[in-house]
């Protein structure tokens, strides 16, 4: 048996169910059931992929992602994606990734979180509240606090000036970076001898002598703590690279006389119970590829980017030069596959993330801000 797949012929059945084993969409839309139909006679006709809710920009605009929409429309969708997404995750096998080091680190660093002064929380710019770690704020307590959010690069503007504009009536200090080119280091310097300044008022009240501002700098894994550091020193004196899990002592660091730099391994919750989280860590890099799965991660990428007005489905056809047949996201990377990789999934499925991650569709946030 050979069935005929928008113009790509598989060898099998097999392939077939796994083809239509796509993601279920959220209980409002009346629980859409995705469907195909595909006759056995020769020629095979196209398979029909049925179900999903099309993004209301997809309909008004024509797939034209800067068709004419006003704010509250965008936000909707947004509130849809965010439903739909958690109902996609609720089939696939639960990320979890707690490496061994992480836990010696967290007792570690509750203990020298008594010495700081001030703690600088980073965060990825693509994926705010994704990482931010649950317990942090029980953990902190009082102490003075900066929010950094790294990777400005890769939002866009209005992306930033949504979590700016949010953070600031939060009442948040916010500092966007690019750890990778330096942008915000020296803000983020300046910022934390304000915070604690007092420190050292008080210690010469008491007739001491003043000492260097501690910060410590904390974060989940391969957010670009390290890279940070560096290039506040303008030294390579942590460890970095573009992966989670690099960093996996905690190090004081001297920032010339009057500030010190803890670089702390990433950090992680022992289970991640917010799965919609997870597979968001999982597109960005931000977690251990061995606990996900790659095909499923990339999968769920393809519906959120043709879900997300500034991509759609036009630019993933634009870019591979293949067609998206409704909202299923395992269908459309089984196609590429066959179309570049000889059928090898994984491949196809690396390919789409690691294309996310150097920008080819844009620099996009994967989180708005809540309303």
């Amino acid at each position: 048996m050979a069935v005929q797949l928008s113009g790509l012929w598989l060898p099998n059945s097999q392939l077939l169910g796994n083809f239509l084993q796509c993601p279920r969409t959220k209980p409002k839309l009346s629980s859409t059931t995705l469907s195909a139909t595909a006759s056995l006679s020769s020629p095979p006709p196209t398979i029909q992929i049925v179900g999903g809710k099309t993004p209301s920009w997809y309909e008004n605009g024509n797939g034209n992602p800067n068709s004419t929409l006003d704010g509250s429309q965008i936000e909707s969708d947004w509130v849809d994606l965010d439903a739909d997404l958690y109902y996609w995750t609720k089939a696939l096998r639960p990320v979890q990734w707690y490496p061994g080091h992480i836990a010696k680190t967290e007792k570690e660093l509750k203990e020298q979180l008594k010495l700081m002064d001030v703690v600088i929380e980073i965060r990825d710019a693509r994926i705010p509240m994704s990482t931010s770690h649950p317990q942090m704020d029980s953990w902190l307590g009082n102490k003075k606090r900066i929010l950094v959010l790294n990777r400005e690069d890769m939002i866009s503007t209005a992306d930033r000036n949504a979590w700016a504009t949010y953070f600031a009536r939060q009442g948040t200090k916010v500092v966007f970076s690019n750890g990778q080119l330096g942008m915000g280091t020296m803000k983020l310097g300046r910022l934390a001898k304000v915070l604690a300044a007092d420190v050292n008022v008080k210690r010469r009240a008491k007739g001491l002598l003043s000492r260097p501002v501690r910060a410590g700098i904390v974060g989940y894994p391969n957010v670009g703590k390290s890279s940070l550091i560096n290039r506040l020193l303008k030294r390579r004196m942590c460890p970095a690279a573009p992966r989670p899990g690099v960093t996996r002592v905690l190090k004081w660091v001297r920032f010339g006389s009057d500030l010190e730099l803890l670089d702390s391994p990433g950090i992680i919750p022992m289970r991640i119970s917010d799965q919609t989280a997870a597979i968001k860590l999982a597109i960005c890099d931000d977690i251990g590829e061995r606990s996900y799965d790659v095909a499923d991660v990339a999968a769920i990428l393809v519906q959120i980017l043709t879900r997300i007005p500034s991509v759609g489905i036009k630019a993933l056809q634009s870019r591979y030069k293949i067609d998206v047949d409704g909202q299923c996201g395992k269908i459309f990377v089984q196609k590429l596959a066959i179309h570049l990789f000889n059928g090898d999934i994984h491949q196809a499925a690396f390919r789409i993330l690691s294309d996310f991650r150097k920008g080819k569709f844009g620099w996009i946030a994967l989180e708005q801000p809540p309303i």
